[in-house]
């Protein structure tokens, strides 16, 4: 005989008040909570629980995703809660994007939640034990690995919020009986039913099944999530001691990268490739930088973009560069020559970077300060003679020696005048060219940044 849950009374006072209160002791005394709240049972839940904890403490936020005709209906159930139990509220439209639905929701409503989201504040939200299950099985399904079978985290410490789940140790029947027997009122979203969806397909069919086999099942997954997150931590402990030998967030150093082994190569690059995003790169993106960067000739200048990122090698180190700096390298400079005055103290914004015009012991004479001078890119061929050195060197070799990034080089300036070359505008700094201009005592821009 099936034993009877306590009632919502007991329950507050022996489990999960203390459990609240436990929880809540790693938060500031000043930590304010926004609930994300749907209106439906397992929020609105939440949101009486919270009410009567700390009310004083409290807002709330309904993101409408515009999805469904009643949607505006529950943003208006929503506040009418919130007006009875005299707790602020949000009510944010969004518009979700096209793809993978459940996906697109999910980003629009954690957008929402960033943008409402205060410095003191942590987002709270209603996740129970069956949601844990239901992550677990279905990231399983999509062949995650230990990050993703760690699944929910009852606090998780985000680079740009912290979530909170305080039900997520409660079961789904513990949470019916508490609504039911509190008579809290609730909405049911239909498309909760839908088959069509792959949560919803997970709960309604192959749940059942499973468990009519497995009757803890969704005990032992919660469990084996937990213990997923114990490696997930270690694991995160060994990569980021592994990033700090192999380099950091911008690159890593191939030769000491591949001192170590497959797993932890595999490893480290999953982490360094995530970087700030919520979420690590598929293991076929990790292994496509693996085969067709990393395994490229040095040479080969080889390239792979994902998320936002291109992934370069060159020579013997892996590059993490952001989009718009290495598409700016396959562009042609709309204006290639142009003027330009400099005078001591003035600082120039370039596409090499900011110089600051200053005295040197050798440089370019006074005479040319506050002249019109010709600033314009490399087209190939050029030549420079280097002040101090026999003879004239291709511009491009001179490159290449100096070690300048590739997707760079689209950055470099010749300064001259009635074309006579009197210098080099680089990411590495301005190059002097030898020239009957050239001084002691005289000036050179300084490359500040």
């Amino acid at each position: 005989m099936r034993s009877t849950l306590p009632t919502f009374d007991e329950v507050w006072q022996r489990q999960f008040r203390a459990r609240f209160l436990k929880q809540s002791q790693q938060f500031q005394n000043n930590t304010q909570f926004l609930i994300g709240c749907s209106g439906g049972m397992d929020s609105m839940l939440l949101l009486y629980l919270m009410a009567m904890l700390c009310p004083q403490q409290v807002r709330a936020i309904y993101v409408n995703h515009q999805l469904q005709e009643v949607s505006n209906d529950w943003a208006d159930f929503v506040a009418a809660q919130c007006q009875f139990l005299n707790i602020p509220y949000i009510i944010e439209n969004v518009q979700v994007a096209k793809g993978n639905l459940e996906n697109q929701a999910r980003e629009a409503r954690y957008q929402a939640y960033l943008t409402h989201l205060k410095d003191n504040e942590i987002l709270v939200l209603a996740h129970h034990q069956q949601d844990q299950a239901e992550t677990l099985m279905l990231r399983l399904l999509s062949g995650a690995g230990v990050s993703g079978l760690a699944a929910m985290k009852s606090l998780d410490v985000r680079e740009q919020m912290t979530v909170w789940r305080p039900l997520l140790a409660l079961s789904r029947e513990q949470i019916c009986q508490w609504v039911t027997q509190s008579n809290i009122n609730y909405v049911d979203d239909p498309t909760n039913l839908d088959t069509y969806y792959d949560r919803a397909w997970c709960r309604q069919e192959l749940w059942y099944i499973l468990q009519s086999r497995y009757p803890k099942m969704q005990q032992a997954l919660a469990r084996t999530s937990e213990l997923m997150q114990d490696a997930d931590e270690i694991l995160a402990e060994v990569s980021q001691q592994d990033l700090r030998v192999c380099g950091n967030a911008e690159y890593l150093d191939l030769a000491t990268f591949q001192t170590l082994s497959q797993a932890r190569q595999r490893q480290l690059l999953s982490v360094w490739m995530k970087g700030e995003s919520s979420y690590r790169p598929p293991f076929e993106m990790v292994q496509r930088v693996q085969d067709e960067v990393i395994a490229s000739k040095n040479d080969a200048q080889a390239a792979l973009h994902f998320n936002q990122f291109y992934y370069v090698r060159f020579q013997n180190t892996l590059y993490r560069l952001a989009a718009a700096t290495y598409q700016a390298s396959k562009q042609v400079p709309q204006q290639n020559i142009k003027q330009v005055c400099c005078d001591l103290g003035q600082d120039l914004t370039l596409a090499s970077g900011q110089f600051h015009i200053q005295i040197e012991k050798i440089g370019l004479s006074p005479t040319l300060l506050n002249k019109k001078l010709t600033l314009q890119y490399r087209v190939g061929g050029e030549k420079i003679h280097f002040y101090g050195r026999v003879g004239a060197w291709p511009l491009k070799k001179a490159i290449q020696n100096q070690q300048i990034f590739p997707w760079l080089r689209h950055t470099i300036q010749i300064l001259s005048i009635d074309n006579v070359m009197l210098g080099v505008f680089t990411p590495k700094g301005f190059w002097l060219a030898q020239s009957d201009y050239v001084e002691v005592d005289g000036w050179q821009p300084n490359l500040m940044s």
